[in-house]
């Protein structure tokens, strides 16, 4: 039977003909959602990317979201906005970088990354996600299992040492508020998935052990 939201009489879910179980049959692996978090510069992308690639040649089912690449459509900044909808659409519907409007990234973004994961894709996902509570939102929204943090550990002299888009740098000087690292807050994952250890090994060596990861919790075969 569908779920009838009580609070609105006319959003109704709909169940698809085509089940989950059947497309996890045909992709011949479970559906999961992989979610990389860790600093700016941390390595969390570049790591992604490689299990990404990993997972492409094995013919696994995935798709990568990026913290940069959803900000350019999905989850827009007022500024991407303004330049084609004006500035009130842009106000209402921007998402900036304080710490509600990161909040809702991470929200619309757990929200897409289920519906892939009920897709039957392996879907990677790419983000600072600084908060602790908004994390554990996006895993309490999903099955048990479905959610796989994967905490990408490097030390903050590290990854302002790297600072590949300068952002420390502005940050420091005063450019950018609300920057995770220097003037706002990174809460690690308590008892993540699995915890990789940026700098001790290459992306590729750290893709393998999130690849093992999988395959050890039965996602892959």
């Amino acid at each position: 039977m569908p779920n009838q939201d009580p609070s609105d009489p006319i959003v109704v879910w709909h169940d698809h003909a085509v089940t989950r179980a059947d497309r996890e049959q045909l992709a011949g692996h479970r559906g999961c959602v992989v979610w990389f978090t860790g600093l700016s510069g941390s390595g969390k992308s570049t790591v992604a990317n490689a299990v990404d690639r990993l997972l492409f040649e094995r013919g696994v089912r995935t798709y990568l979201l990026d913290g940069d690449n959803v900000r350019h459509g999905l989850n827009a900044t007022p500024q991407i906005l303004a330049e084609r909808y004006g500035d009130e659409f842009a106000r209402r519907f921007g998402l900036g970088f304080g710490q509600q409007d990161r909040e809702e990234n991470i929200r619309r973004v757990g929200a897409v990354a289920k519906l892939m994961c009920d897709a039957g894709l392996i879907t990677l996902t790419a983000f600072v996600s600084p908060y602790r509570s908004d994390r554990d939102a996006v895993r309490a929204s999903m099955d048990a299992g479905d959610f796989v943090e994967v905490f990408v550990d490097a030390p903050l002299d590290v990854c302002e040492s790297r600072d590949p888009k300068g952002l420390y740098r502005k940050a420091r000087a005063g450019e950018i508020k609300d920057f995770t690292g220097v003037s706002a807050p990174y809460e690690a994952p308590e008892s993540p998935e699995l915890q990789l250890a940026a700098g001790s090994a290459t992306p590729d060596e750290l893709a393998r052990q999130v690849i093992a990861h999988l395959e050890s919790a039965g996602i892959l075969s």
